[in-house]
């Protein structure tokens, strides 16, 4: 076993160039699922990761589609009679480019500089889809086989919620069972790190517009007596935070409980100086932290944050003297364990509606709300994942929590019966996702395949792994 997976390592180190192609040509691809957008792309996605596939030696390679969704990608190689069966999770689909002035090389043409892979999805999360296909091909190249079996799930709706995951679940839980789920969609403390994600925040969103009239109006002729709704959401939104920008709304904190002994035991020995993170997240100077120094992390990852994330009236190309009729804008509230998302959404909206003023009309609609997720790292899994990190990176690898969301993780551990998720990442502090410039740390992507090649190999040896 050890001579075999020296060997798949050596070939995925000596390979690694063939692998960033692998990558490029799917990150050329502007798959964006959200609406408004050319679902076409993302079917080409698709086709393209099932291309991939086959070409790295997977069998049974197929586009799943149900009726609104954007395509899966499912492959296998099942061959490892009596080992464990991993399923092996990213996404394909990636958020809009956003901003394009503000981007140094074009989103969708991936450019190597510095060190770093530049392009919308280089890291969340075509990266993670080509670790997989890497780490496989370079076992099936070397030995012949795997000492494990896998079955690999590339979504294509993540960035839009996963929307039509219940449906898939109650279809296709059983072609997807496993012992384990590996999931490539979290990053790592730093890039010279290795990281297991152990809890995820959850999101309760929706869209809120305000309206106080049925058409634009001259802010001269009208202005002073007319309503602007611009100001009455501006209002309202502003009210959802105090002065030191703690979450306001009634009841919010009530749920919110202190993280377990674990957790704790990992912000303590993780340092986060505020120095370092003014430079990875490009905070001016003169702006303040809404936490103290010393919780960054803890703040981050297990207390619950609100974010505007779009707002609009007219808009800056568009911009002329006027009272605008409506306003819009997005926000989210990012939740920890125990806050039920449901009841979150509702006191927000409820918070919202009495906060509006001068009688506006307020509507809701794209409600979304999916629950913050944790997990117990007692599973002989947790143990093969950190021994196979420490192989790939030379470095112990921690576990740290993530004030992202993803969908998935929970659903999908619970229709397989509880079996242990392990999120192993492929993105770092500085990889920039959903924002402009989003990249990937080359240096770092190496080691993440290297220690993939070591993962089917530690899981195949470690008791306890296989339940089923």
């Amino acid at each position: 076993m050890i001579e075999n997976t020296d060997a798949a390592v050596k070939y995925a180190n000596d390979h690694y160039p063939e692998f960033i192609e692998d990558l490029k040509v799917l990150a050329r691809i502007p798959s964006v699922s959200f609406p408004g957008f050319d679902a076409k792309q993302v079917e080409r996605s698709a086709e393209a990761v099932a291309v991939l596939c086959r070409m790295r030696g997977l069998e049974n390679v197929e586009l799943i589609t149900l009726e609104g969704a954007h395509p899966y990608v499912y492959a296998d190689w099942l061959h490892a009679p009596g080992k464990p069966t991993l399923l092996l999770y990213a996404h394909h689909d990636v958020q809009p480019a956003g901003r394009e002035e503000l981007w140094v090389s074009p989103p969708f043409e991936p450019t190597e500089r510095g060190g770093r892979l530049y392009g919308r999805g280089c890291a969340d999360d075509k990266a993670g889809a080509v670790a997989h296909t890497s780490a496989i091909a370079s076992w099936l190249q070397t030995a012949g086989r795997l000492p494990v079996n896998v079955k690999l799930l590339i979504e294509g709706e993540e960035e839009c919620g996963s929307d039509h995951l219940e449906l898939f679940l109650r279809k296709y839980a059983a072609k997807v069972m496993a012992d384990a789920i590996v999931l490539t969609d979290t990053g790592n403390f730093d890039h010279e790190t290795p990281s297991l994600t152990v809890a995820l925040r959850g999101l309760a969103a929706l869209d809120v517009t305000v309206r106080s009239m049925d058409h634009p109006l001259h802010s001269g002729m009208w202005g002073g007596p007319v309503v602007d709704p611009v100001l009455a959401l501006s209002k309202m939104l502003a009210s959802c935070v105090d002065g030191k920008g703690r979450l306001a709304i009634p009841g919010i904190y009530k749920d919110v409980k202190k993280p377990a002994k674990a957790a704790e035991a990992s912000l303590k020995v993780l340092k986060l100086p505020e120095k370092t993170f003014r430079e990875q997240s490009g905070l001016f100077r003169g702006t303040k932290l809404l936490c103290s120094p010393k919780d960054i992390l803890r703040s981050n990852w297990y207390r619950p944050s609100l974010s505007v994330n779009a707002i609009q009236a007219s808009s800056r190309k568009e911009c002329a003297n006027i009272i605008n009729d409506s306003a819009w804008a997005h926000v989210g509230v990012r939740l920890v364990p125990d806050m039920n998302p449901d009841k979150t959404l509702k006191a927000l909206k409820d918070h919202l509606k009495k906060n509006a003023p001068w009688g506006v009309n307020v509507e809701f609609s794209g409600e979304s709300a999916s629950p913050a997720w944790t997990t117990d790292t007692g599973a002989p899994a947790f143990d093969a994942a950190r021994r196979a990190l420490k192989k790939g990176y030379g470095k112990a690898a921690v576990d740290m929590g993530c004030g992202g969301s993803i969908p998935f993780v929970g659903p999908f551990a619970q229709a397989l019966k509880g079996a242990p998720a392990l999120l192993i990442g492929v993105e770092d502090p500085l990889s920039n996702p959903h924002s402009e410039n989003e990249s990937l740390h080359l240096g770092m992507f190496k080691k993440a395949i290297a220690s993939a090649a070591h993962l089917y190999a530690e899981v195949a040896a470690t008791p306890g792994v296989k339940s089923r």
